[in-house]
């Protein structure tokens, strides 16, 4: 009687060689420690079996040989995959803001006023009043007796929320000129800050979606400009400037003019819904507040390299407060290193 134990089971010693692929022939002899029990008796055997065992060979992959090496390498390209398609999808819809953008509040007749090529001279008149009372400084040099100029009168809420957005804006300038992608934008950004001043995110937008471009060999640092070095240094008094000037806007808004005939906190609520529902300008306005709060949020979180370490995680939390967020960034950030 042939008897024949199950060394078919039996597994070949693993090598620390995870590539190596054994062969091995029932002639072979096998390592006793795994294969005592397994041995064949070859006298046991009949001939027929005799020569066919020669034929019997056993393909055994080691286990650690099946252990995928690039499953790391893998995971990373598939990563880096999903943040290109993110990266596509968000310059998509950057574009699409802008052009709707554009298309909504400067031409298109359906929007709250009138489109720019219909503009009334009732709005240039109120766009110049409040461009000369631009950051208060008329109506409180005439308000302690100072007038080389007399402010134009114009209702508080609209002064207020013009100087509200203006201000906000003015504090993007030390914000732009630090971010760690702005070699991607090829253009100049003392002349994108300046159009921003006035025409807020008709330019905001676009170097948005480019400062999303693939990094290139091109994209070297550029030598800082004069203003640039300015805004840089000067950081932390753009900051208490801007967020002065958001936070007085605001008081002016409620409780500027006292002395005019503009009413209580209830009649300026109802003068400011009807402004926004009446004035393209205000009603741009509104857009260009939602729009800040998004890119405040966006631009801090990708420089938070750039706030000192120990205010970090205060600034990265205020990021989300619209003007907070970015009083805080200008005031932390770390001057001692080159941005």
């Amino acid at each position: 009687m042939i008897t024949m134990s199950v060394a078919a089971a039996t597994p070949l010693p693993c090598f620390k060689n995870h590539s190596i692929l054994s062969t091995k022939s029932f002639n072979s002899k096998p390592p006793r420690r795994h294969l005592d029990n397994a041995t064949i008796s070859s006298q046991s055997l009949p001939p027929v079996q005799k020569q066919r065992r020669v034929h019997l060979t056993r393909t055994v992959v080691c286990p650690a040989a099946r252990r995928k090496p690039t499953v790391a390498a893998d995971a990373s390209k598939a990563s880096a995959e999903g943040n290109d398609n993110v990266r596509r999808v968000l310059q998509i819809v950057l574009w699409a803001a802008e052009a709707v953008y554009i298309l909504w509040l400067f031409l298109l007749p359906y929007a709250p006023g009138d489109p720019v090529w219909a503009i009334s001279s009732e709005t240039v008149n109120s766009l110049v009043g409040l461009s000369l009372n631009f950051f208060f400084v008329l109506p409180l040099m005439n308000s302690v007796g100072i007038r080389l100029i007399d402010a134009p009168v114009l209702h508080p809420m609209s002064e207020g929320l013009f100087n509200f957005v203006i201000g906000w804006t003015f504090m993007f300038a030390p914000l732009l000129f630090t971010d760690c992608k702005r070699d991607r934008y090829k253009g100049s950004l003392d002349v994108l800050w300046g159009f921003q001043m006035f025409l807020t995110n008709t330019f905001l937008i676009p170097y948005m979606a480019i400062r999303l471009n693939e990094a290139g060999s091109e994209d070297t640092p550029r030598d800082c400009s004069q203003l640039a070095s300015v805004m840089t240094n000067g950081a932390p008094i753009v900051g208490l400037i801007g967020g002065a000037i958001c936070l007085l806007s605001t008081l002016w808004a409620l409780y500027g003019r006292m002395d005019g005939d503009f009413g209580g906190i209830t009649e300026r609520w109802e003068f400011l819904v009807s402004y926004l529902g009446s004035e393209r300008l205000a009603y741009a306005f509104i857009w260009d507040i939602f729009l800040y709060i998004i890119f405040q949020a966006w631009l801090i979180g990708d420089n938070l390299q750039n706030v000192q370490l120990s205010k970090v995680r205060t600034v990265n939390y205020l990021r989300f407060v619209p003007v907070v967020g970015l009083t805080a960034y200008l005031l932390f950030l770390n001057l001692d290193e080159e941005l």
